[in-house]
């Protein structure tokens, strides 16, 4: 599907986020702008505290935006009652959790974990349940508790889970935090291969920039706004033959990062710059276009262009 074709799933315009208690305000997203195309496969990253964990729990209707826009699969999410965000989350939206206690219950089999979401929905499965066990990897430990079964298996049963009730989006917050690098790898392929054969598409929040190297396209968020994005240079697919041939450069970047202008024109600046402009201390920059660049320097810059 070419990219003209492709609508957008996810669309998110100054979402506001905050948090209030009796005594403090935290304002976790401050104007954050994003889309996401159906059928994309991307990454979230930021540090902690960045708000990219509050965004993704409001995409899968687990939290309510304080102020803004948010339209998931056409709908506006602001207008959903509690019964219709109920019905959002069972329909629209599957979840994957860093922690595998959220997805997974211990006294149950890898296929009864995946048939619980299935009773609860009625529709009962069991055919289902182990086609999507086979499809993450794991039909050979249909009949495995959880106490049987490692990290990486145990996340996979996750997946299955977050897909058995055929969801059109997947959300996956830090799925590969908890593994080591070849598990995280296979974890990743399993998201790649449920976006290329089912059309689903697939948000991953993470801290870990090499899940860069997977995805297609990665935001990041700085302070509650999204401050950049790293476009793939070229396809996953191309890399993957380069790596059969011999001939990938593992030096190489493979994405070119681009800042995000907001709705107002503006634009986050990383801190390494401004720390090379040494503004620490300034809250203050000067700018001046030069041919078709936009250049800043410091205040008291010496390179001050005669008029």
């Amino acid at each position: 599907m070419s990219n003209e074709e492709k609508s957008k799933i996810i669309e998110c315009e100054n979402l506001v986020k905050i948090y209030k208690t009796s005594e403090i305000e935290v304002v976790a997203l401050q104007g954050l702008d994003l889309s996401v195309e159906q059928g994309e496969i991307m990454a979230i990253i930021g540090n902690s505290g960045s708000g990219k964990s509050t965004l993704l729990n409001m995409l899968g209707g687990l939290d309510r935006p304080s102020a803004g826009k948010l339209y998931v699969d056409g709908k506006d999410l602001f207008k959903f009652n509690d019964k219709q965000l109920e019905k959002y989350k069972q329909e629209t939206v599957g979840f994957v959790w860093q922690n595998n206690a959220r997805n997974l219950i211990p006294y149950l089999t890898a296929t009864e974990n995946v048939e619980l979401p299935l009773i609860i929905s009625k529709t009962k499965s069991r055919r289902h349940a182990l086609d999507l066990l086979e499809m993450v990897g794991l039909s050979n430990r249909k009949n495995s508790k959880l106490s049987q079964l490692s990290g990486g298996e145990q996340q996979r049963v996750a997946i299955a889970i977050a897909l058995a009730n055929n969801p059109k989006i997947l959300l996956a917050d830090e799925p590969t935090g908890s593994v080591d690098t070849k598990t995280s790898n296979l974890i990743l392929d399993v998201f790649r291969e449920f976006n290329r054969t089912l059309g689903i598409t697939v948000v991953i929040v993470t801290h870990d920039r090499m899940i860069s190297r997977k995805v297609d396209r990665v935001v990041a968020i700085r302070d509650g706004r999204t401050s950049s994005e790293f476009i793939r240079k070229k396809s996953y697919v191309d890399e993957l033959s380069e790596l059969a041939n011999g001939t990938f450069n593992e030096r190489e970047e493979t994405h070119v990062e681009l800042a995000v202008l907001d709705k107002a024109g503006r634009l986050q600046i990383p801190r390494e710059y401004l720390d090379a402009l040494k503004l620490k201390d300034s809250n203050k920059i000067r700018v001046e276009l030069e041919g078709e660049r936009v250049v800043l320097f410091a205040p008291n810059s010496g390179e001050v262009k005669d008029k």
